[in-house]
């Protein structure tokens, strides 16, 4: 055990900094912490796989929703996120118990504010590895446009198809257990994205694509589509804490996200320019379906856009399998439930992704009803809680003030637009 202050756990940068004396704010002197074994370059590259995942492929969709300015809100979620993951860090100083985001709800506002931030967070979790099986299907489709099944009397075609396809080639996955090999598998994101990046501009260079769409400056209705997409592409922050605990040196846990925010919002920033000048108006969804799949260079990019999907769902799901176990186990046989209750809660995806077969909508409903209250309104809130800061007037609360009711409009104006759309 090693004691640290909470000024040597501060980036010093202006918005970083403390704007008073701890003992103005209340914080406690001293933090006692239990060091974890990772270290910075690994805790980098377990936060860019977190951030940098299948959000890449709608950006360009989120563009040219709403035009060239709408860059500006992507550089303002960036920034805002970023801020919100350091809120988060706050909280955990001002409270060692705390080692999950569930803690913070419930540091902050009790059982209740516990249950809130789990239901979130699972829910959360849930849509985005539906949202996997979605694109997969799609992209698989984009490749055999012309495949077709029967089972038992009955036909499947198009995308529907290839969603089932690739449940019942992920349902071991979600069967297994130990997740460790599946970890090491799903490292590979980091490697992936820069992949189809590099792809998607081999195909507008060398294949005859180019770059000559010259795109809209601003398409107000389109706005609150951006925003969400934009808001899901940022929506790790549950994950953070325990990149932080894990940390053998956490006072570089903010260096570390700097480092995972600013090489995610360039990449994010640079495939949606390139994206939108390759195909202007007309980009689908993901840009993958937009490539010409008669290529080798656009075969490779859709067959690398699907690792990322196929690796991490149950990756994705298993917090939400373990916490419904734990709480069943007293009442069912052990091992033989939990094969049942991973079977039903992937076939409960499966009904989803027929239903709602939509990536880009159900993307922006993610974005904007779950992924802006757990990466910006959470940590806002119980930081201002947590830490005292809503009783003293300063820059803090300022910034924050400013945050939050951007938070809630982006929440209300996304949220109906995605379910307009969708419906």
């Amino acid at each position: 055990m090693e004691t640290k202050s909470e000024n040597d756990n501060s980036l010093s940068l202006p918005m970083l900094a403390d704007d008073c004396d701890k003992a103005e704010k209340g914080i406690v002197s001293d933090r006692v912490i239990s060091n974890g074994k990772t270290s910075f370059l690994k805790t980098t590259f377990h936060g860019l796989n977190a951030l940098s995942g299948v959000g890449i492929l709608s950006t360009p969709y989120a563009l040219s929703s709403g035009g060239w300015l709408s860059m500006i809100l992507l550089l303002l979620i960036a920034c805002v996120t970023f801020y919100t993951s350091i809120l988060i860090k706050r909280c955990m100083d001002f409270d060692p118990t705390i080692t999950s985001y569930p803690d913070i709800g419930d540091r902050a506002f009790g059982t209740r504010g516990r249950i809130l931030v789990s239901v979130f967070m699972n829910l959360e979790l849930y849509m985005v590895a539906t949202g996997f099986l979605i694109l997969s299907g799609d992209n698989l489709h984009n490749l055999l446009p012309d495949v077709n099944f029967e089972f038992w009397g009955l036909q499947f075609g198009g995308k529907q198809s290839f969603v089932l396809i690739v449940a019942l080639l992920i349902l071991p996955t979600v069967l297994l257990k130990n997740m460790s090999i599946l970890a090491y598998v799903s490292a590979s994101a980091v490697l992936a994205t820069l992949v189809i990046v590099g792809l998607i501009f081999w195909e507008a260079t060398y294949d005859g694509i180019g770059f000559h769409k010259s795109g809209v400056v601003v398409n107000w209705g389109g706005i609150p589509t951006s925003f969400s997409l934009y808001a899901f592409c940022y929506c790790a922050h549950p994950v953070f804490p325990t990149l932080y605990t894990s940390m053998k040196n956490q006072n570089q846990f903010s260096k570390v996200m700097l480092v995972c925010f600013v090489f995610s919002t360039v990449t994010y920033a640079s495939i949606a320019i390139m994206g939108y000048l390759m195909f202007g108006s007309d980009l689908e969804s993901q840009i993958t379906l937009n490539l010409q799949p008669e290529k080798f260079s656009s075969k490779l990019a859709i067959y690398t856009a699907l690792i990322n999907p196929i690796a991490k769902y149950a990756l994705m799901m298993t917090p939400i399998i373990n916490r419904l176990e734990k709480r069943l186990q007293s009442y069912c046989d052990k091992k033989s439930f939990s094969y049942l209750n991973r079977t039903i809660l992937m076939i409960s995806s499966v009904t989803v992704a027929l239903t709602i077969p939509f990536f880009g909508y159900l993307m922006s409903l993610v974005g904007a009803f779950l992924s802006v209250t757990t990466s910006i309104l959470v940590p806002c809130l119980c930081y201002l809680k947590i830490l005292g800061t809503h009783k003293k007037l300063g820059y803090e609360l300022v910034i924050i003030g400013f945050i939050i009711p951007m938070g809630i409009i982006v929440f209300v104006t996304g949220t109906y637009t995605s379910m307009e759309e969708i419906i």
